[in-house]
Formats: C-alpha cells, sequence, structure tokens
C-alpha cells in the first residue's frame, strides 16, 4: 500500500468544508497567477459553485484537488477572455466598415423580447429572501467585499458565500430556462440585471 493510498479520503461534504478553510491560500494562489482580487474572490466562488452542483466522489488528495481544479478554472477563463477579446475585435472591425444598410439600433422585437427575459429574471429573484437579494446586489453590483456585507448582516463570510451560491444558482437556473425556450437569443448576462436592483 503507498503513502497516497493510506490517506483518509474525502467526500463531497468534507471538500466543500476544506475548500472554505482554504479559501485564502486558493485566492493567493490566483493572485499569484495574475487574477485581480475581485477576479480571485469570482473563481473560488464558481469553485464552490461547482463542487455543491456536481458529486465529487472520494478525494484522496483535497487541497491538490482544488489547487488544480483553481488552476484549470483561471486557465479556462484567460482562454475564454481571448477568444472573446478576438470577436470584439472582429466585430468591431466589421463596424469599422462604413454599411448605410445596417441598422444599430435594436429592433422593437428584440427590445420585446429583451424585457421579457429581464421580467422572466425579475421574477425569480422575488422568489428569493430579501437578505439574499441584499447581499447578491451589494456584492456584484456595489462592490462590496464580502467581508464588509458580512458584518453588516451580522453573519459569517462563509454564509455570505452561501447566499451568493443561491443566487448565482438561480440566476444558472433561469438563464438555462431561457436559453432552452430560444436557443437562438444571447446568453443574458448578470449586467442585463443590473438596472432591476
Amino acid at each position: 500500500m503507498t503513502e497516497h493510498s493510506a490517506l483518509p479520503k474525502v467526500t463531497d461534504d468534507g471538500i466543500i468544508a476544506i475548500c472554505l478553510e482554504m479559501r485564502p491560500g486558493l485566492m493567493r494562489f490566483l493572485e499569484a497567477r495574475g487574477a485581480a482580487s475581485h477576479e480571485a474572490e469570482d473563481l473560488v466562488q464558481e469553485i464552490m459553485l461547482k463542487l455543491s452542483a456536481q458529486p465529487t466522489g472520494p478525494i484522496a488528495d483535497p487541497k491538490a484537488y482544488l489547487y488544480k481544479m483553481a488552476h484549470n478554472i483561471f486557465i479556462d477563463r484567460r482562454r475564454s477572455a481571448v477568444l472573446r477579446k478576438r470577436r470584439e475585435d472582429h466585430w468591431h472591425g466589421a463596424m469599422a466598415e462604413p454599411n448605410p444598410e445596417a441598422d444599430r439600433q435594436p429592433s422593437i422585437e428584440t427590445i420585446l423580447i429583451d424585457r421579457e427575459r429581464l421580467a422572466f429574471v425579475r421574477g425569480r429573484l422575488a422568489m428569493l429572501p430579501e437578505r439574499t437579494v441584499d447581499i447578491l446586489r451589494r456584492y456584484r453590483l456595489d462592490g462590496e467585499p464580502q467581508k464588509d456585507i458580512a458584518c453588516a448582516h451580522g453573519i459569517s463570510v462563509s454564509a455570505v458565500e452561501k447566499h451568493l451560491q443561491r443566487a448565482y444558482r438561480l440566476i444558472m437556473d433561469a438563464r438555462e430556462d431561457l436559453d432552452a425556450e430560444n436557443a437562438d437569443e444571447n446568453r443574458l448576462s448578470i449586467k442585463d440585471i443590473q438596472h432591476e436592483f
């Protein structure tokens, strides 16, 4: 029996608890790779969402698993940013060419569809407790640090993270429902709902 196989294996609930304990270390790890502080917080939050959404099974070395997961999510985010930048550059290049036939204003149909989508998300957000909505608003829209929000509500930072996870999960479910309704529509972004707060 190897030394590695003799280690006790951690289950799904245990890995989430370890992730909460390792949060500062994971953030430093991500910041050392070039993530801004707020981006590192978002990435750790994404790790928590992935851990709570999908069972992982027993894990022999949870710390190594979490650092590897953080690294992979960081790399995926960077690749996505590069691809998004290329698409935006291509789009701006195409838009720079004069095209008198192009109507830059959204159509009435697009405006109505966007309003319906926002009303749908607003309805979903109304299902959350007021505290959860307030925490989401303060963190995502006002940019308030999680520890300040925790102090204001008299709860722990991990409780703030759980409120955020609940709100993010609801928004992700709303996105999936909207995408299922109309697969050709652009995905709803969190920026689309900022005006609803």
